[in-house]
């Protein structure tokens, strides 16, 4: 079984409130589960107006391919809203028992 895990830090320039942050947050994750079947969530920067921290998880079984669906995800959402910008990223595929 191969894990592939993604941090995803966006900043959102311009909001100016919770709820303006949640409704773009929201639409975000059901586009990005509905179209490449992950799981994610926001994990972190909840309080945070114009700050959110999302996790992505593929499973999968093979390195390859849970790696392309995670590098997918992400271009998906610098291409779909260009308005956000990805401060920070960090992926790592991880192996588990045979």
């Amino acid at each position: 079984m191969i894990t592939g895990i993604c941090i995803i830090r966006l900043h959102l320039p311009g909001n100016e409130s919770l709820k303006e942050k949640r409704r773009i947050v929201k639409s975000l994750i059901a586009r990005v589960r509905n179209q490449f079947n992950v799981s994610i969530a926001e994990t972190g920067d909840l309080d945070l107006w114009q700050m959110a921290t999302l996790g992505i998880s593929c499973v999968s079984n093979s390195n390859h391919h849970a790696d392309e669906v995670i590098t997918k995800a992400v271009h998906f959402i610098e291409l779909s809203y260009p308005e956000l910008e990805i401060v920070e990223q960090e992926t790592e595929i991880i192996s588990g028992p045979k």
